[in-house]
């Protein structure tokens, strides 16, 4: 491994990146959309309102552990179904680019994709000197 090939780097940017879009996801639902108005469009979606704190909640609090660097594979892991939950339910009908209006699917398939790159690389394992 030379000083271009670092995993515990790389594994430190994507735990950070990670963090900072779930958070600032979470505080755009809290300090934007109000917690009454991400409420009230998760129950427009047929959820029940409460899912919108709790949608808040996930990112706001996975996006602090992340940054934290507390079980964040099995964090970013446990991210995921939320992401899902957004395809699912609001940007898959929207096609792909998420520069269509209401935006589509291709952001929140690739925070999926990192979130499981970032589950999956796990503990770097330290080269033993020889």
């Amino acid at each position: 491994m030379n000083r271009l090939q670092n995993p515990y780097l790389a594994a430190l940017v994507l735990r950070l990146a990670l963090g900072l879009m779930y958070l600032s996801h979470g505080a755009l639902k809290l300090f934007v959309f109000t917690p009454a108005g991400t409420a009230e469009y998760f129950a427009s979606l047929g959820l029940p309102g409460f899912v919108g704190y709790f949608a808040i909640l996930i990112e706001i609090g996975g996006g602090l552990l992340l940054l934290a660097g507390i079980q964040a594979r099995w964090v970013a892991l446990l991210l995921i179904p939320q992401l899902l939950g957004a395809i699912v339910l609001v940007h898959g009908a929207k096609g792909w680019m998420f520069t269509n209006e209401g935006g589509g699917w291709e952001y929140p398939a690739f925070l999926i994709a990192s979130s499981l790159a970032l589950f999956l690389l796990g503990q770097p394992e330290r080269q033993r000197q020889a």
